[in-house]
């Protein structure tokens, strides 16, 4: 009997080790590499950040954070194996707005939800985004154009290369009670390229997009949408200071996981990626790119994401981009 009782004890006390023991184990995250998934192709924004912060995290926590460009189908692709991945901090998300903001207001069905599919981690910057027009066009100003528009509404066309675009040209419409023409692209390179050759009469696009051409002449930058001037286009004037007053336009990109991953993990990250974002080299980094870091909690992230979705809803709406 009392060795029962020993073999009883004993088995007791191990049970109650190993319990204690499992915390530890989790806490070893991560003990192989990362995914890091990014729904738009080498050289975007949303990748070239995520590579940015892939290495810094790396460098942090001793594994491989390798990126995976999965574009195509309006970043469904990309949204939607992330949000059917484990929820163990193996698989990360670099995304921009588009997914997580524009998509929940433009489409009626989504192989995702934008918000409940999501543990929010990080936001990491926002790029302002820039009114441009032909390197000949006859449009030297916003008023000019804005002249044109109203001169022969619906007649003049715009290029298109996201949804997230055409929601923030459509906005800038309604400021002026103007109407266009969509001509819809599949991404921003062949709608910057055709607005470069003329074939239509203006865009909109972040401003790491344009200003290469900008400076090759081949486009002309009429207004920048964000609060102040650019370093990279210091003669360019605002939105606001060309008359369309208030109005801001931005691409941003933000670090997700799947719903529903621990808390520890989120966390770390989201403390990591601020970190890095407040060195001397990540500032250096976004402001080499034309964005802006903007920072905060995972909460204060979710709070911003669920605000650009209602507003955007609300544009979708008033301007009658239909809903797919």
């Amino acid at each position: 009997m009392a060795i029962l009782k020993s073999l009883l004890a004993a088995a007791a006390t191990g049970t109650v080790l190993f319990a204690a023991a499992m915390p530890a184990a989790r806490a070893a995250w991560p003990d192989h590499a990362v995914k890091v998934i990014v729904s738009l192709p080498p050289g975007s924004g949303a990748d070239t950040t995520a590579r940015f912060i892939s290495k810094y995290l790396s460098q942090e926590l001793g594994q491989p954070f390798i990126v995976e460009n999965r574009p195509g189908a309006n970043s469904f692709i990309a949204a939607r194996a992330v949000a059917e991945a484990p929820p163990d901090g193996y698989t990360m998300f670099v995304a921009s707005n588009s997914p997580m903001v524009t998509n929940a207001a433009v489409f009626r069905k989504l192989p995702y939800d934008p918000v409940k599919s999501f543990a929010p981690v990080a936001s990491i910057a926002r790029f302002p985004m820039v009114l441009v027009v032909p390197g000949n066009s006859p449009y030297k100003t916003v008023q000019d154009l804005v002249t044109a528009a109203k001169a022969a509404p619906g007649k003049l066309n715009y290029a298109s290369g996201t949804p997230t675009y055409q929601v923030a040209i459509e906005r800038f419409h309604e400021r002026n009670g103007i109407t266009a023409n969509p001509i819809q692209y599949k991404g921003t390179s062949p709608a910057i390229n055709d607005l470069a050759g003329g074939t239509v009469d203006y865009s909109i696009a972040e401003v790491s997009a344009v200003t290469p051409l900008i400076h090759a002449g081949k486009l002309r930058a009429l207004a920048v949408a964000s609060d102040t001037r650019l370093k990279e286009l210091p003669q360019t004037p605002t939105v606001s200071e060309a008359g369309t007053r208030g109005y801001e336009a931005y691409a941003w990109t933000g670090v997700y996981f799947p719903a529903n991953t621990p808390a520890a993990i989120v966390d770390k990250v989201a403390d990591l990626v601020h970190k890095a974002l407040a060195s001397a080299e990540g500032a250096a980094f976004i402001h080499n790119l034309g964005g802006i870091v903007f920072t905060g909690t995972p909460a204060q992230f979710r709070e911003f994401q669920v605000k650009e979705i209602e507003a955007t809803r609300q544009i979708v709406k008033t301007a009658h981009i239909p809903v797919e």
